[in-house]
């Protein structure tokens, strides 16, 4: 074709658009440039389409040891709960032990004034015994026997502190005690009381019996005048006379008083008991648990 032909061929529409519209590096050779037309659709798959990972399986000796790791955070765990609740206990059963020394050292004091007490009364009413069964005597002490009658039957119940020991046995806190050698020397002491109970409860019904055979032998009045302030007895000076000097009258107040004076004698020996095991148990829980 010719370039005049060229030039007046009149453009179609199958020609496409114009070259000069499109632009071109000219210096690149027409191979080189990327021609062909892209695929959207293509595209946006290439973009979303992910890789497959495969999943890590695990050995048989992984979890194990994940167990055994698993395991021991929970048993150390365990131990430090189980260590700090042994140490409260331990600092409460000392603190209960304290407390229970207290109430020993106080019941040391209490049992020396009950000793001192029981003792005056042992001697007053052996020497009311000697008058009655001296009738030759009588006459001439007849002050004496107003004196011992009143004071000497008279027995002030043993009161002593037991509140610790009480508080371990009613609250189940005894368990915080765990030597049995000690649990068995607290139990030991604190059993020694009901006797010395049950004794008073003796006494309590012995005094009935006396006060009945003493109204017999004296006056009441002179009873009276004989009686101070604080609940004090004063001894007279002088010999009033009896209400009675029969003989039989005279037996029966002596032997209740001889009654009376065996009681007492039982709750003296069970009194020095309970303080020389009071005295021994204070050293023993002392040197345990190395309390001064």
């Amino acid at each position: 074709m010719s370039e005049e032909e060229k030039i007046e061929r009149p453009q179609t529409a199958d020609d496409g658009p114009p070259e000069e519209n499109i632009p071109e590096d000219i210096s690149a050779p027409r191979s080189e440039i990327n021609t062909e037309p892209l695929n959207d659709s293509t595209d946006t798959m290439e973009v979303h389409k992910h890789p497959h990972h495969v999943t890590h399986k695990k050995k048989w000796g992984e979890y194990v040891i994940e167990f055994l790791m698993l395991f021991l955070a929970v048993f150390l765990g365990f131990l430090a709960e189980n260590l700090r609740e042994h140490q409260v206990e331990k600092e409460r059963e000392k603190q209960y032990i304290e407390s229970l020394i207290a109430d020993l050292k106080s019941d040391q004091d209490v049992l020396a004034k009950h000793i001192i007490h029981v003792t005056a009364g042992l001697s007053m009413m052996d020497s009311m015994i000697n008058i009655l069964n001296t009738p030759s005597e009588i006459a001439e002490n007849t002050g004496r026997l107003y004196f011992f009658a009143r004071l000497a039957p008279r027995l002030n119940p043993l009161t002593t502190n037991n509140r610790t020991f009480e508080q371990l046995k009613n609250s189940g806190n005894f368990r915080l005690i765990r030597n049995i050698n000690i649990s068995n020397k607290i139990m030991a002491y604190y059993e020694k009381f009901p006797l010395i109970q049950l004794l008073e409860s003796i006494n309590e019904t012995e005094f009935t019996e006396y006060k009945k055979a003493a109204s017999k032998v004296f006056v009441p009045a002179v009873f009276l005048k004989m009686e101070g302030k604080n609940d004090e007895i004063r001894r007279t000076s002088e010999n009033p006379p009896l209400r009675s000097t029969d003989n039989e009258s005279l037996q029966e107040l002596s032997a209740f008083a001889v009654y009376m004076h065996g009681t007492k004698k039982g709750v003296l020996g069970n009194d020095e008991a309970i303080k020389i095991a009071g005295a021994e148990l204070i050293e023993y829980l002392q040197k345990e648990y190395h309390l001064e």
